[in-house]
């Protein structure tokens, strides 16, 4: 069954689906309507079932509509992070070659100069555009694609450590057995409210927060972005908030976040990045509850997560969840690892991904042959089952819940006038988790941090650009001649750490 007729079969007609803080209300029963509008567009712009829809565009309501016309077209969805640049764009249309680009009004001219034969529409944050207006005057009938669950539904790109962005091909079955199951974990039901401050082109916020919603029918406040004192005003509403890390140390931060304030929400669900122990213990003494951490990836969507009902402990991403299994293996054979042991942590589940697109050696790669995926993250199990995440064998680093992948960055600033090489690391950070750390050797010695960094503003997304640069005569390095990055780690540390 299509995606969509899954994720709408829970929603009483008259129930709010969404609501923005302007006023506009979304029912389930107006979703028919919304999104054949949108999907006939789609079909008028030329897609097919199977061709990709490329979306780089500010979260709204029309944005969030336009990925479920998008499955009802039999269409695959493939969100951009809006603080690409258009070099970084211009890879992932060539590497996806869309049938439709649709982007801000003021990207249109360079999107048209990469499209090829892909057709260019506009929305902007209003949800505002020449798509809009072309949805506005078609029929609302239309009859949804079927879909078989092996059926691809949504392509996200993960940055692989050589700086070439992968394709995750996300089908039909993965995107709903995961809303499924989350969905019975969390004990959501068709009461529940979400407050809905996340971007809506990666995971976290789409497939997680929007998917597990409609799974069960209830609704969200849909926010264009976190501000702690508005998403505080209304806990009196709501009764559910998903975040990154900095979401909750930023709440912790504002004077308005009191027991009082919290009383009516029923769950506080944290992910994207770890969290750190003591911003869990410190927000459950102020609030009286105890985030809920989880653990998910691009490619698998969520695969362990605290209990709704039990013990939420404080630096673990919980037990497996039903249907997922979860082991730690010897990176370098695969062979499964006593209980306790740190390895790599390999999954195997109905939510895990179909591979890479168009890269049949990487997915190769990724999985072992019994058919568990190699995550690439370092952690263990312990005697009751919580999983806990220790470190991660690529050297990612996940700033504010965005994944940033330091060959990128080092390739960009290597290229600049001045450098000899350099080398990136990840800080902590008490505000994003981890901050860009870049070490360079320069060859200039009239080259400074805010040179560096003003190099690096057309080139890199704001979030993949160093919190700050340091200069070095050199680098560490072993016999083999391989950049010891755990030394760097080390001089980091404290950067960020408050005097």
């Amino acid at each position: 069954m299509n995606l969509y007729a899954q994720l709408t079969a829970a929603g009483a007609p008259d129930a709010p689906f969404l609501e923005t803080p302007d006023g506009r209300v979304v029912r389930y029963g107006d979703l028919g309507a919304e999104t054949g509008r949108l999907a006939k567009a789609l079909a008028a712009c030329g897609v097919k079932p199977g061709d990709r829809v490329l979306a780089q565009v500010e979260k709204s309501p029309t944005a969030l509509l336009l990925y479920l016309a998008a499955l009802r077209a039999g269409a695959v969805w493939l969100p951009l992070n809006t603080g690409y640049t258009r070099e970084e764009a211009a890879y992932f249309v060539g590497d996806a070659e869309p049938a439709l680009i649709v982007c801000d009004p003021a990207a249109r001219a360079a999107y048209a100069a990469m499209a090829g034969s892909a057709r260019v529409e506009t929305l902007d944050a209003e949800g505002q555009g020449s798509l809009a207006e072309l949805a506005a005057a078609q029929r609302s009938a239309f009859d949804t694609v079927p879909a078989a669950p092996d059926d691809l539904a949504a392509i996200l790109y993960t940055s692989g450590t050589t700086g070439r962005s992968k394709g995750a091909m996300l089908s039909h079955g993965n995107l709903a057995s995961n809303a499924a199951t989350l969905a019975e974990a969390w004990r959501f039901t068709a009461a529940d409210v979400l407050i809905h401050a996340l971007p809506i082109f990666h995971v976290h916020g789409l497939f997680v927060a929007t998917n597990v919603v409609m799974a069960a029918g209830a609704a969200m406040i849909f926010l264009p972005r976190f501000d702690p004192g508005e998403v505080i005003g209304l806990m009196g509403r709501a009764s559910v908030l998903m975040g990154v890390p900095t979401f909750y140390t930023r709440l912790l931060d504002h004077a308005g976040l009191t027991r009082e304030a919290a009383a009516g929400m029923r769950l506080f669900v944290s992910g994207s990045a770890p969290l750190l122990a003591e911003t869990h213990r410190t927000f459950e003494t102020r609030t009286g509850h105890a985030i809920l951490e989880r653990y998910g990836m691009t490619e698998t969507g969520m695969n362990t997560s605290n209990p709704h009902d039990g013990e939420r402990r404080p630096g673990t991403v919980g037990p497996p969840l039903p249907g997922v299994a979860v082991r730690i293996a010897d990176p370098a054979t695969g062979r499964p690892l006593p209980q306790g042991e740190i390895g790599m942590i390999e999954v195997k589940g109905r939510n895990v991904f179909k591979g890479y697109w168009r890269m049949p050696e990487k997915t190769a790669e990724a999985f072992r042959a019994d058919g568990f995926f190699v995550t690439g993250d370092l952690g263990l199990i312990d005697a009751d089952g919580y999983v806990s995440i220790v470190g991660r064998g690529k050297d990612l680093i996940i700033s504010g819940g965005l994944n940033v992948y330091p060959k990128e960055v080092e390739s960009v600033i290597d290229a600049l006038p001045g450098v000899v090489e350099s080398a990136v690391v990840g800080a902590p950070h008490p505000d994003f988790g981890e901050a860009v750390v870049a070490v360079v050797v320069r060859a200039d010695p009239a080259l400074d941090e805010a040179g560096v960094l003003a190099g690096l503003v057309d080139r890199l997304a704001r979030f993949k650009q160093p919190k700050r640069v340091l200069f070095v005569e050199s680098l560490p390095r072993n016999t083999m001649g391989k950049v010891q990055k755990a030394d760097l780690r080390e001089e980091v540390e404290g950067l960020f750490r408050p005097r």
